[in-house]
């Protein structure tokens, strides 16, 4: 990171120490040494107080680590979107398993139960569905694009552009066959047990 070795080279020509820096930025000098020694990575306010103490802009200061800054948020924002897509799968299974077995022991507690996981579960697939159009990935092939950490290239992108009426009609189809059946199978199941 060239960062490193523009806070040492700017560190030295203000005639500081790293634990006059380290006051100066409001951090610790082990914070201002892993800095210098490409351990860590200054965050946003610790950049701007470089900025303003070096007497220089934050372009200048970052500048040449734009691409290592992106790529380190890019690998963040792909953890959540992997650690919201393992919990709302889970959630998913519990959705499925578990209304009968919390109803016929817990009674309306169990509904009131179920209630809560089916709102925890919404709540993970509207931050999924966020991820999808901050990044704007909608098939298959994107989001597993996506999860790789690749992209389509254009041509890709215009076949999957050109699939997704269709797939909207046919995931409609397909929602509604599917919580047909799940309703059917809960209410016969609820009947045979409450009934």
């Amino acid at each position: 990171m060239e960062i490193a070795n523009r806070i040492k080279k700017l560190r030295a020509e203000k005639g500081m120490s790293q634990d006059e820096l380290a006051e100066k930025v409001f951090v610790s000098r082990q914070t201002v040494s892993n800095w210098e020694n490409e351990k860590t990575y200054p965050d946003l306010k610790s950049l701007l107080l470089l900025s303003e103490v070096f007497g220089t802009s934050l372009d200048a200061l970052i500048k040449g680590d734009l691409s290592e800054m992106k790529r380190q948020i890019d690998g963040q924002e792909y953890a959540k979107f992997m650690r919201n897509s393992v919990i709302l799968t889970v959630m998913y299974f519990l959705i499925l398993l578990t209304p009968i077995p919390l109803a016929h022991f817990l009674g309306w507690w169990g509904l009131a139960i179920y209630i809560v996981i089916f709102a925890v579960t919404m709540f993970f697939a509207v931050r999924i569905e966020k991820y999808k159009k901050k990044y704007d990935i909608r098939t298959y092939k994107e989001i597993s694009a996506f999860m790789n950490g690749k992209s389509l290239t254009e041509i890709e992108k215009a076949r999957e552009e050109g699939k997704r009426p269709y797939q909207k009609v046919l995931f409609a189809i397909c929602s509604a066959l599917l919580a047909l059946a799940v309703c059917a199978v809960m209410a016969a199941l609820f009947w045979k047990i409450f009934g």
